[in-house]
């Protein structure tokens, strides 16, 4: 649904009850604010992005233990490197300290990492990193963190058509056979199935749009925009983006039974 936008600060409900079992699969977030959270603060933006990677860590460890299966965030996109080339440089080496520390944390609370986007085109540094915390990872069974690292949907989308296309040219594949199946494999979110789809997607501090994230894959995800910049987001934040979840009635272009 495309209907009910949290415009104010969810957190201020401080008696937030879920329902366990229905806990959304998927949660993705554009975590966006970080900038304007330093500069409020008289900060370098680096400084907002330095204390983002903290919420980070807060927040998987919040989401892990509510159940969700698997948390996507948007760490930096595929338009990310029209920024001022120190911002970029900082924000390509956060995922080395990030994993440095954080690492042993995920493993303890048996979170498996995953990233997807165009990781070669990242700096060899930031590429390690990144192959390093999948590999000591991959015995874990529990949350997936599936990190947008130099992510942009139309570019994916468009690579996955280039996939499929290749496989017609093969003859591995009738066009009159291309469904939503076929479409869903071609994309970076095959690994996350049957998780593909996000069933929530929030975006912080204010903003009201996609940019350029997740387009397929949000079709009938629930959308929740609050006004909390990303470094201010807490486990308690994120409760009540998830109470506003389970307020709705999703139908999936349907009719509910007593309708």
């Amino acid at each position: 649904m495309f209907a009910f936008f949290n415009k104010n600060d969810p957190a201020d409900n401080t008696d937030v009850q879920l329902d366990p079992e229905r806990i959304p699969a998927h949660v993705a977030i554009i975590m966006d604010g970080n900038g304007r959270w330093a500069k409020a603060r008289h900060l370098p933006r680096v400084a907002g992005h330095k204390e983002g990677m903290n919420t980070v860590k807060k927040i998987t460890i919040a989401a892990s233990d509510l159940g969700v299966k698997v948390l996507t965030l948007y760490a930096f996109s595929t338009e990310n490197w029209k920024r001022p080339t120190d911002e970029v440089n900082y924000l390509m080496q956060l995922p080395v300290s990030f994993f440095d520390t954080f690492v042993p944390d995920l493993i303890k609370n048996n979170v498996r990492v995953q990233v997807m986007g165009y990781v070669d085109r990242l700096p060899e540094a930031t590429q390690k990193a990144v192959q390093n915390a999948i590999a000591d990872t991959k015995d874990c069974d529990g949350m997936v963190l599936n990190f947008a690292l130099n992510y942009g949907s139309r570019a994916e989308i468009v690579t996955g058509v280039q996939k499929i296309a290749q496989q017609v040219q093969d003859g591995q594949l009738a066009v009159s056979d291309i469904d939503d199946a076929t479409i869903d494999a071609a994309l970076m979110t095959a690994p996350l199935a049957p998780y593909n789809d996000p069933d929530l997607l929030i975006r912080t501090s204010g903003e009201e749009r996609i940019s350029n994230f997740l387009m397929w894959q949000i079709a009938y995800s629930e959308l929740v925009f609050t006004d909390v910049k990303w470094p201010d987001f807490t486990a308690a934040t994120l409760q009540a983006c998830i109470a506003d979840f389970q307020s709705r009635d999703r139908r999936f272009g349907g009719l509910s039974d007593h309708k």
